[in-house]
């Protein structure tokens, strides 16, 4: 679940902001042989939070992914792109079995830029469950939509993500995020986040509607993003279970 808007600065996905590689990364594949552009990440987090809840279960986690993007028009500057990313999971609070050990999600989209400072992205998100016992109707699909706006000293991004059917068969589920990112010097991003988790059936979710938000930095050291952050949601004591406040670590790279 950790898969973010692509013209959100990929990698906030739960609250990571990935800061490029201070020389261009060389392509994975000839552009002569294969039109667009394909780029891949790897990367070993403390613990994997999405939406301010851990999915590992106080573990760390190992997450890469692949993408492909390609422009459609020069003239408007629309683009496409593809992907697949993963990443351990465990669920199994309680000692409860739902076979459920990776999550792989699928998604696309179209990009687009209007005038010089902003940008918009459109698309989809498709999260799977290998192996989770069917019954329990962990895979789900989310549409969503972004709009930034580059101001120079920072960049900020207004996201709606919608699904008609959450995980676990939960009901509807909106989820609007507000994210702002700083860049300090060349090599440090600062990044923080505010949402707010809207989902039908609470009960069957296993959490009331919540508000989630984080605040971290990003620093590139030989071309690795090392990201310290601090998640946290609103939710009480006896509420949070997996979601209360955590200072979440990683270190990533992209190729």
């Amino acid at each position: 679940m950790q898969r973010a808007l692509k013209s959100a600065a990929a990698g906030i996905a739960a609250a990571f902001i990935t800061l490029s590689a201070p020389q261009a990364a060389e392509p994975l594949i000839d552009e002569k042989a294969f039109p667009g552009e394909f780029s891949a990440n790897v990367g070993l987090f403390s613990e994997y939070y999405f939406r301010g809840i851990s999915q590992t279960d106080d573990a760390p986690a190992v997450q890469g992914g692949l993408d492909w993007s390609a422009t459609v028009d020069e003239g408007t500057g629309i683009g496409v792109y593809l992907g697949v990313w993963g990443s351990n999971v465990d669920f199994n609070e309680g000692g409860s079995v739902d076979g459920a050990s990776i999550e792989i999600d699928y998604y696309g989209g179209l990009t687009g830029s209007i005038g010089s400072s902003m940008s918009w992205d459109v698309g989809f998100i498709y999260y799977s469950y290998p192996g989770a016992t069917a019954s329990l109707n962990y895979d789900f699909v989310e549409v969503q939509a972004a709009l930034s706006y580059d101001f120079g000293f920072a960049a900020a991004t207004a996201s709606v993500n919608y699904s008609p059917e959450n995980f676990g068969e939960s009901g509807e589920a909106f989820y609007p995020k507000l994210a702002v990112d700083v860049p300090v010097g060349k090599y440090l991003t600062l990044s923080a986040h505010v949402a707010k988790q809207y989902i039908q059936e609470n009960l069957t979710f296993g959490q009331p509607d919540y508000v989630d938000y984080s605040i971290g930095g990003t620093v590139n050291v030989a071309g690795f993003d090392v990201n310290v952050t601090w998640s946290d949601t609103d939710l009480s004591e006896s509420e949070c279970s997996d979601a209360c406040g955590m200072v979440l670590l990683s270190v990533s790279r992209s190729f």
